[in-house]
């Protein structure tokens, strides 16, 4: 009985993945090749070095697109997807230097052929990336896992940006409206102490103490219901009031009450936070199999060593879901209370007051520093879930 590998081959007449989108950036970068990229300006002759080197990137653009085209039409691979995915960034990296791009000339039919091409082939690569085969179990050094787990979505990010670059300069976008990546990345690295000062009110100060309190206390509370039923007849339903109650109500209150440095703030994180930690616990509690929990009677267990042995064990993808929640609402919810009064520092002040200036590019600085904040710390997390509940199905499946 002989056994097919089913790894793709050259002769395989099974369709490679994305190769449809292949050619057609094969077809409109040929095309592109014959109209041309750049209107000349009226009346408008450019110098010879330029005009040199514009013709010089546009070609490699052209040469390295073509490339990753080719490769985009052979089966996948490790090593195949890693070239298609620099080649077509390189590519996309010249493309972002030619006169369009940079807003010193119109494009021609050519140049927006070109861009379309360069769309396709990042749906290609992120395609690629997103069936990146994983190295096999022990082999793999730190980085090659990594690469497994984030290539996709490093890729998609940094298409995204590109194509951000590109059109918002190439089309003549309003800063008002929407500033470049490169502008916002200028807005970042001039005001940089403005911005590190903005942080360390809001992020170090307001949302990690808030989100400790208020996941600390959410779990605390949940012991006590599950350890009392009688409690979840009285607390469970006025522990609801918190998440119902609106944030744009309690915000000016929690100013007037703690003052307008960040304890008010971090007094609304708690309460936004502590209704999800307190119902994910409640029901991680409630996880473990019945079969367990007789086996632990049966041993004469107490309370607390069936609480310990058994039950927060099984609570604990609950319990790091809950706080993966809370790490981005307590980060939202400190923003939005600085709008209602703050210090001269934080995010939120930062993003109100810029936005009053129309500096749209800080805004968005300090929006980016709010994202990329919210998610390295969710990615820490989903890192301590991996590392501390290994053995738990919800983890091993993944």
């Amino acid at each position: 009985m002989s056994v097919t590998s089913p790894s793709l081959s050259l002769s395989d007449p099974r369709p490679v993945p994305g190769s449809l989108m292949a050619v057609g950036a094969l077809a409109l970068l040929v095309l592109s090749l014959a109209f041309g990229l750049t209107v000349p300006a009226e009346g408008q002759v450019p110098a010879a070095v330029p005009r040199v080197w514009h013709h010089l990137s546009g070609g490699l653009a052209m040469g390295l697109a073509l490339v990753a085209a080719a490769l985009a039409l052979r089966p996948t691979g490790r090593r195949a997807t890693w070239v298609l995915v620099m080649a077509s960034l390189l590519s996309a990296w010249l493309w972002l230097g030619l006169p369009p791009s940079r807003g010193e000339a119109p494009g021609a039919a050519g140049y927006w052929l070109g861009v379309v091409a360069l769309a396709l082939l990042a749906m290609v690569s992120v395609q690629r990336c997103a069936q990146w085969p994983e190295a096999p179990a022990g082999t793999g050094t730190g980085v090659a896992r990594l690469m497994d787990t984030w290539l996709a979505a490093a890729v998609f990010g940094l298409w995204v940006l590109v194509f951000w670059q590109l059109l918002t300069v190439a089309l003549d976008v309003p800063r008002v409206l929407l500033p470049a990546p490169s502008h916002i990345a200028q807005a970042i690295v001039d005001r940089y102490d403005l911005l590190w000062a903005d942080f360390v009110q809001t992020v170090l100060k307001a949302v990690v103490v808030g989100w400790v309190l208020g996941c600390g206390l959410g779990f605390v509370v949940a012991i006590a219901i599950d350890r009392q039923p009688f409690l979840q007849r009285g607390l469970l339903p006025i522990a609801s009031l918190t998440s119902t109650v609106p944030l744009v109500g309690v915000a000016p209150i929690a100013v007037m009450w703690f003052g307008f440095d960040w304890p008010s703030k971090a007094a609304v994180v708690v309460l936004m936070t502590f209704f999800p930690m307190l119902v994910s616990t409640l029901a991680g509690l409630k996880a473990a199999d019945k079969l367990e929990r007789e086996l632990m009677h049966t041993y004469a267990a107490t309370y607390s060593q069936t609480l310990v042995n058994l039950r927060l064990p099984a609570a604990f993808p609950f319990v790091v879901g809950a706080m993966k929640v809370n790490a981005t609402l307590a980060l939202i919810g400190a923003i939005v209370a600085e709008f209602f009064g703050s210090p001269t520092a934080g995010l939120g002040f930062r993003i109100s007051t810029e936005a009053a200036r129309m500096n749209m590019s800080l805004v968005w600085g300090a929006i980016a520093v709010a994202a990329v904040t919210g998610s390295v710390a969710y990615a820490l997390l989903v890192r301590l879930e991996r590392r501390v509940a290994f053995w738990h199905p919800s983890v091993r499946s993944r």
